[in-house]
C-alpha cells in the first residue's frame, strides 16, 4: 500500500459528469484533483486564452508520438509522488493512463457515462471549451477521434461504473 495515499482515476466521455464527481470528492473528502490533460492545458494556456477540445486532442497525440505513450502519466506521477490522502485523477483516455492508476496500491477506476445526446446537451450548456457549443454531428465526430474512441472499452474494465442520466442528487449518491 502506498504511504497514506488512495488514487482514484475517473474516465468517461465528454459531458458524462467526471468534473462533478471530482469536485464532489474534493469538497467532501479534501481530495487533491489532477487531470491527465493538465500538462496539455498548461501548455496551451501559455499561448491562448481558451483552447478547443480539438487543440487539446492534437497536442496530446503529438506529445505521445514524440515523448512516448506514457508521457502524461509521467507528468502526473511527478505531481503526486509526495502527496498523501485521496488523489483523484480525471480524464483517463488511454490504456497507459488506466494502467498508471492501477499501479497504485490502492488504485481504483470509476467510469462515468451517459447517453450521447444528453452528454452533448450538457457540454453545450457548460461552454467550458471553445468548441463546446457544436452541432450534434460534430460532437459525434469528435467522439470518434483517437483520444476519445477507447474510453468505452477502457470503461468496461473499470472497477466501478455510474450511468449518469438522472439528476445531481442521484449522481452524488452513486
Amino acid at each position: 500500500m502506498e504511504k497514506n495515499k488512495i488514487v482514484i482515476g475517473l474516465l468517461g466521455e465528454s459531458g458524462s459528469g467526471k468534473d462533478t464527481v471530482a469536485n464532489y470528492l474534493k469538497e467532501k473528502y479534501s481530495a487533491k484533483l489532477l487531470r491527465f490533460a493538465d500538462p496539455i492545458k498548461e501548455t496551451l494556456n501559455i499561448y491562448f486564452e481558451k483552447s478547443s477540445r480539438e487543440d487539446q486532442q492534437w497536442l496530446a497525440l503529438e506529445f505521445r508520438k514524440r515523448f512516448g505513450a506514457d508521457i502524461l502519466s509521467r507528468a502526473i506521477r511527478k505531481k503526486i509522488e509526495n502527496s498523501e490522502g485521496l488523489i483523484v485523477i480525471n480524464g483517463i483516455r488511454f490504456w497507459e493512463d488506466f494502467d498508471f492508476v492501477k499501479s497504485f496500491d490502492p488504485g481504483h477506476t470509476l467510469y462515468i457515462t451517459a447517453d450521447q445526446k444528453l452528454r452533448w446537451k450538457r457540454t453545450a450548456q457548460r461552454g467550458e471549451k471553445a468548441d463546446d457549443n457544436v452541432a450534434f454531428e460534430k460532437f459525434q465526430e469528435v467522439e470518434r477521434s483517437e483520444t476519445e474512441v477507447h474510453i468505452p472499452e477502457i470503461g468496461g474494465k473499470a472497477d466501478f461504473t455510474i450511468r449518469n442520466e438522472k439528476d445531481l442528487e442521484f449522481l452524488l449518491k452513486s
